[in-house]
This record gives structure tokens, C-alpha cells and sequence, in this order.
């Protein structure tokens, strides 16, 4: 799967890579530090987050709780209103 920016499907790629890396070789054996990724991550998630920026996509509309509560079967707005 792309990552949401084309530019940062590369990227994403390399993280998916090392995660993957990482949770079979270390985590399954009993290794949780999860630092080995951190830096390909970081890189990563800022570059999702200025592809966000271009696509005018609210970060605030990300970290809104919806499942459980009263807007969980509402239609989200469009936009255009």
C-alpha cells in the first residue's frame, strides 16, 4: 500500500521494512525495544504530515473520538458548506 504523499511511499516502505524486521527478529524473542525504527519513523511521519498539509487533511479531524459516542453514524461534513 502507498503511504498517503507519493512522496513519501519510499519512505514508508523502508519503516514497513524495518518494523517487520524488527518484530520478527527482536520482538517475538522476547525484545521490546522498539528504538531500532525510531529515526526511519520520525522521517517518515513528517512527511505525512506536510502530504496532510497539501491536502488540506485537519490533524484535528485525526485525533477525534468518534467510535462510541453520538457522531459514530453521522455522515461527516463535506466541506463545501
Amino acid at each position: 500500500m502507498n503511504s498517503i504523499g507519493e512522496e513519501c511511499t519510499d519512505l514508508k516502505k523502508k519503516y514497513d521494512d524495518c518494523f517487520n524486521s524488527w518484530f520478527s527478529e527482536r520482538f517475538l524473542k522476547g525484545d521490546h525495544d522498539d528504538s531500532v525504527c525510531a529515526g526511519i519513523f520520525k522521517v517518515y511521519q513528517e512527511c505525512v504530515k506536510n502530504a496532510m498539509k497539501q491536502q488540506n487533511i485537519d490533524f484535528k479531524e485525526i485525533d477525534k473520538e468518534v467510535l462510541g459516542t453520538d457522531n459514530e453514524f453521522k455522515v461527516p461534513p463535506t466541506g463545501n458548506s
